[in-house]
C-alpha cells in the first residue's frame, strides 16, 4: 500500500518495507530512473535493489519522484528532484534515527540521489547502478569517501567504457567498480547477479561500519 511523503511543495508517493526481523540493521532510499522516459519507482532495477536490501537486513523506502505516478508536480530537471531525495532521507532518518542510512539510485535515480546522499552525513553509503555518464556528470563523487558500490554493465550504451574507466581512475579506495559481463543498461538478464552483488555490499558494509 502506497502513502505519501510531504516534499518542498509536493507530496511524493511512497512504498516503504521492514525486514522481517525488526528493527532493521540499516535503512534505504530507492531512486528511480528518468521521469520522462517510463521511470518509476516500480522499475525492475529499483525493485531488485529494493529486495537485495532487504535480503542484507535493511529497511527500504521507495518514492515517486515529482509528477511522477501519485506525486505531485512536475519533472524539474533533477533540481526539485534533489529535493524530493532530501524529504525521502528526512521521512526515514525520522523513523530510524540512531541507524546509518544507505542511497541508492539507478541511471537519472543515481545522478540525482548520489549527490544528495554524497551532502547527507546521516547517508553512511551509496549505491550507483548504471550511472548514465553519456548526459550528466557524476565527478561531484571523487569528494566522498563513503563506501560506494557503482554497477554498470558492459554493455550499457549510456555509460560507455572510457568514460567509466576515466571517472575510476579518479575515485577515492571507498567506492567499489563492479562491471556486469553482458548486461545493457538496464541489466534486462542480470537482475539476479544485480541482485546479488548489492547484498553482499551491504551485508560487507554492515560488517566494517
Amino acid at each position: 500500500m502506497t502513502f505519501f511523503i510531504p516534499g518542498r511543495a509536493v507530496q511524493l508517493e511512497a512504498v516503504f518495507r521492514e525486514p522481517a526481523r525488526k528493527p532493521g540493521r540499516s535503512a534505504a532510499v530507492l531512486c528511480h530512473p528518468h521521469p520522462a522516459h517510463g521511470g518509476t519507482m516500480d522499475n525492475r532495477v529499483i525493485y531488485r535493489t529494493g529486495k537485495a536490501a532487504l535480503e542484507a537486513g535493511l529497511a527500504v523506502l521507495r518514492f515517486n519522484f515529482r509528477g511522477v505516478g501519485a506525486s505531485t508536480g512536475s519533472y524539474d530537471e533533477g533540481i526539485g528532484e534533489q529535493d524530493d531525495v532530501a524529504a525521502a532521507i528526512n521521512w526515514l532518518a525520522a523513523r530510524y534515527p540512531s541507524l546509518p542510512l544507505v542511497l541508492a539510485g539507478f541511471s537519472f535515480g543515481a545522478w540525482v540521489g548520489l549527490q544528495v546522499g554524497v551532502r547527507d552525513p546521516r547517508v553512511g553509503a551509496l549505491v550507483g547502478l548504471a550511472p548514465p555518464l553519456r548526459f550528466y556528470d557524476f565527478d561531484f563523487l571523487l569528494e566522498s569517501r563513503k563506501p560506494t558500490l557503482i554497477l554498470t554493465g558492459s554493455r550499457d550504451e549510456f555509460c560507455p567504457h572510457e568514460l567509466m574507466d576515466r571517472l575510476a581512475s579518479k575515485l577515492p579506495g571507498s567506492t567499489r567498480l563492479r562491471r556486469v559481463e553482458g548486461a545493457d543498461h538496464f541489466f534486462s538478464k542480470e537482475l539476479p547477479q544485480v541482485q546479488d552483488l548489492v547484498t553482499a555490499f551491504l551485508r560487507e558494509w554492515h560488517v566494517e561500519a
